[in-house]
């Protein structure tokens, strides 16, 4: 599911050896990926969606789901606002990105998956804002991992794996830590152990739009920084 439109960089290995000069640690550090949230993605107009965020959800809370449509095109679900009884508007943030070690590095296939289990460490995932233009804040953002089947990030496939921080409108951000969820660096270091199967990654959200909020505009351009290390 691709609601804005968005870059992530292909994941891959970097360009050094794979393999370290005593055959026992496996360089895993992945290159600097890139992702943008452009709202002009989600092809809303201003008219449309103040004329829905103004409507009363009472005495049916479902109108503000049937009338959603009207008011987005794609992507999006309308919720009553049970405190202020008119309708929200929920913009999803989804993004997929396959990844293919084997493709990726080849040096992999050296490995004899029956009889070696690669123990992978993921050491750090950092992300950084390099360019912000968006009028409103983001949603926290949460990162998944997935079969390469799966690209909704509320699919229950979907394991995650951290989550990156609101971003105030217009501010960018230095590298900083992704925060792990309980089981997340377990989860990621699996995953990449699990060398011959192609997986994607995902990074999915949701902007909450309610009456009086004013209609996203601008682009948000960041940054991610995997580095893992493994042995036999």
């Amino acid at each position: 599911m691709m609601l804005v439109r968005t870059a992530l960089g292909v994941i891959a290995l970097t360009g050094c050896s794979l393999i370290s000069s005593n055959a026992t640690t496996y360089d895993l550090d992945l290159p600097v990926q890139t992702f943008s949230v452009d709202a002009s993605g989600w092809q809303v107009q201003t008219a449309s969606i103040n004329d829905y965020l103004a409507k009363t959800c009472s005495p049916s809370s479902t109108l503000c789901a049937n009338a959603a449509n009207a008011a987005c095109p794609m992507n999006c679900t309308g919720s009553c606002d049970m405190a202020r009884q008119t309708c929200d508007l929920g913009l999803d943030i989804a993004l997929h990105q396959t990844v293919d070690l084997l493709s990726e590095k080849p040096e992999l296939k050296s490995i004899d998956g029956a009889t070696t289990v690669l123990q992978v460490t993921v050491d750090s995932v950092d992300y950084e804002v390099t360019a912000n233009s968006l009028s409103i804040d983001t949603p926290p953002l949460t990162v998944y991992v997935a079969p390469m089947s799966v690209m909704d990030p509320k699919d229950a496939l979907a394991k995650m794996v951290g989550t990156i921080e609101v971003v105030p409108a217009g501010t960018t951000v230095l590298a900083t830590a992704m925060k792990f969820t309980a089981d997340g660096q377990a989860t990621l270091s699996a995953t990449l152990a699990d060398f011959k199967n192609p997986f994607n990654i995902i990074v999915g959200g949701t902007l909450l739009l309610a009456h009086g909020d004013e209609v996203p505009r601008g682009k948000l351009d960041a940054s991610v920084h995997v580095r893992a290390h493994a042995s036999p």
